[in-house]
């Protein structure tokens, strides 16, 4: 209150108490009544109750000019009930305001409590749900996929897996930003939602989706919800004003519940997921244990080449490249094998493919390059100006790999073979697709004396016009491209065959190209070949791969007078 409402306040409990000792009856209750009201106006403390007493004992009777004989009875009684009413109503305020602090706090407890609990719900929507798509994610999948396996007893009971990845996501990502990708993303969260709802849709990260699929009957209850997880993906879809069209590839897994375990399904997925990825993709494959156990065995494989190269288990065959105008050995194509202690002798294609894969090529590659230059280094003349040329295969991560110049010259001068005695051979289709350093590096080499071959000749590009910028000096003839030859002269398909190579070498030797001819095993092909100008030739008939010692006895055998010959024995 302002001073001027505050006066008027007491003035009127003054008049209250003022017409209460006057009143006849006299009744002491107003005085109750003034002690409440001056309680409720907030004059509320010790000290005004005692100065209300003394004003009003000094001065009421005073200024009314009571002079009755009862009058002090009645001003004590009235001060009675002002105290009485205003230590009651005291009371009652701070009741009333420990009620109410009561009553807060515990409003604030159950309010605390309650953010708690929606603090903990918001983190459990966080913990088992993914913020982009609202999918389950990766743990609450995790936790119902170990539920659904979790059934001891139940015998009989099936489970299957749909893994999704789309295909070149990557793309989107790359030339209309993140943005638009993630928009993407929750189109096809919510449309494998739409499409195969029955089941649990997950997102496991990144553009990877995983479908549950419980209490199978079998495999085709699985391949039913991928092709329909694949359709659904496949529309079309208008994202961020982009119109996208993307595809998906499905690894599937099915079987029974005893026997397997959460991670042995998801392994299975994720392998079958590859195996899509791998046949072009916007596909389903379905698991199959042959050849994932063809597949771990590959990975083993791999994983063994860099000790089995530390511990010499690989070593060099060297088969026989015959001159078919006189016979003599030309060179040797140095042919790698590994001496596996556990499953015996592999040829390079049991792990060739391997090294390239994973880029064990490139040590693997330099041991073969080292070692057969070295070998070749000791080999004879054989009778002639100049011995024999080691010829060894380089692979694609070789002949891009920026040292490729420095080590074959390094290798050159550790080993003191000439380099005219060295060839290096490239498939036909990496030669065709090697441009800028690569080309240049292949030249340099050419430039200092290095014969540069492009391997399986017939089997790519067979663009013999190309071969006049690239630094080649002998094409090798594949030999599927030779076995039409094995047929009669009277056969129609065998000289069209003929014909064809017959085309090929004339071109090739205007272009100043040596031709070798591969796969030869007959000695009908070698007089054919011979016959249509091909220089040389390599193949079963003319010697198979084996250790230096053949090439060796073979030289030795040349420097005896000898009538010229197609072919040497088997």
């Amino acid at each position: 209150m302002t001073q001027e409402q505050l006066e008027v306040f007491l003035q009127g409990l003054t008049d209250r108490l003022a017409d209460a000792m006057r009143a006849d009856p006299f009744d002491p209750r107003v005085g109750h009544q003034v002690g409440i009201e001056l309680v409720a106006a907030h004059i509320a403390s010790a000290e005004g109750l005692g100065r209300t007493i003394e004003i009003i004992q000094l001065r009421l009777l005073h200024d009314l000019g009571l002079v009755a004989d009862d009058a002090e009875d009645r001003l004590a009684r009235l001060l009675a009930t002002v105290a009485t009413g205003y230590a009651r109503a005291l009371r009652d305020r701070t009741l009333d305001a420990q009620e109410s602090l009561r009553r807060a706090a515990m409003m604030a407890r159950a309010q605390a409590e309650r953010a708690l609990r929606e603090s903990e719900a918001r983190f459990r929507h966080q913990a088992t749900h993914d913020p982009l798509t609202g999918l389950p994610n990766r743990t609450l999948f995790t936790e119902r996929l170990a539920a659904a396996i979790d059934r001891r007893g139940r015998d009989g009971q099936r489970v299957g897996l749909c893994f999704l990845d789309l295909d070149r996501f990557k793309v989107v990502n790359d030339t209309l930003g993140h943005q638009v990708g993630d928009s993407l993303l929750v189109s096809v969260g919510r449309r494998l939602h739409e499409a195969v709802g029955d089941h649990l849709v997950a997102r496991l990260g990144g553009d990877e989706f995983v479908i549950l699929v419980e209490r199978t009957t079998g495999t085709e209850d699985v391949v039913r919800v991928a092709e329909a997880a694949l359709h659904a993906v496949n529309r079309p879809a208008l994202v961020d004003g982009h119109e996208l069209t993307v595809s998906a590839s499905i690894g599937i897994v099915e079987r029974p519940v005893a026997g397997t375990t959460p991670s042995d399904l998801m392994r299975a997925a994720d392998s079958t997921l590859h195996w899509a990825k791998g046949a072009g993709g916007a596909r389903w494959e379905l698991f199959d244990v042959d050849r994932n156990q063809q597949e771990l065995a590959r990975y083993a494989l791999s994983a063994a080449i860099p000790a089995a190269l530390e511990r010499g288990e690989f070593y060099l065959d060297y088969q026989p490249l015959t001159s078919l105008r006189d016979g003599s050995v030309v060179g040797a194509e140095a042919l790698v094998r590994w001496r596996h202690p556990e499953l015996g002798e592999l040829r390079p294609d049991r792990f060739i493919g391997l090294a390239e894969e994973t880029g064990l090529i490139v040590p693997l590659g330099g041991w073969v390059l080292a070692d057969a230059a070295r070998e070749a280094e000791g080999w004879p003349t054989g009778g002639r100006p100049r011995a024999p040329f080691v010829s060894v295969n380089l692979a694609v991560r070789q002949v891009h790999g920026p040292g490729l110049v420095r080590q074959v010259r390094d290798l050159l001068e550790d080993t003191g073979l000439p380099p005219e005695r060295l060839q290096l051979e490239i498939t036909e289709s990496a030669m065709m697709s090697t441009t800028g350093e690569p080309v240049r590096a292949l030249r340099t080499l050419a430039d200092a004396g290095v014969r540069i071959a492009i391997d399986d000749f017939g089997t790519g590009y067979s663009n013999l016009a190309y071969l006049r910028d690239l630094p080649v000096t002998e094409l090798k003839f594949a030999g599927n491209f030779v076995a039409g030859l094995r047929g009669s002269r009277n056969d129609p398909s065998s000289r069209t065959d003929e014909r064809i190579l017959a085309s090929l070498v004339s071109l090739a030797h205007a272009l100043d190209l040596t031709v070798t001819a591969e796969g030869v095993e007959t000695a009908a092909q070698a007089e054919r070949l011979r016959a249509i100008g091909c220089d040389a030739a390599q193949g079963w008939h003319f010697g198979r791969p084996g250790p230096s010692g053949q090439i060796l006895d073979l030289l030795h055998r040349e420097r005896q007078p000898t009538p010229t010959v197609i072919a040497a024995p088997r």
